[in-house]
């Protein structure tokens, strides 16, 4: 199904502030979750030492590297850069306050 009409194209406006929020959103969660798969210890040939530190960073890995991907997967279609700016505003302040909170 699309949502795109025929010969309407989404303004320069409203794609570059969605881009913009869905960028910003995503960078947000990768420093949150490289913060929180952080080893406890301060050196990281620690790992070894304990399994839980190893999993938790191998995971932070992973969720980094699958979010890192979807930077460059932008939206197929204009109504999804809409989304983004509108709900962007609504959804923005929480994964900010946590940064806050966590750092």
């Amino acid at each position: 199904m699309k949502t795109r009409v025929p010969g309407v194209k989404v303004s320069r406006g409203i794609w570059f502030g969605g881009l913009a929020v869905r960028t910003i959103f995503i960078a947000i969660l990768i420093a949150i979750t490289a913060r929180v798969s952080s080893p406890q210890l301060e050196h990281l040939w620690s790992l070894w030492e304990t399994p839980s530190d190893f999993v938790r960073v191998v995971l932070g890995t992973v969720v980094c590297g699958w979010l890192f991907v979807h930077l460059f997967i932008l939206p197929k279609d204009d109504a999804g850069y809409r989304t983004w700016l509108y709900l962007g505003f609504v959804i923005l302040p929480l994964p900010i306050l946590c940064a806050v909170v966590i750092w």
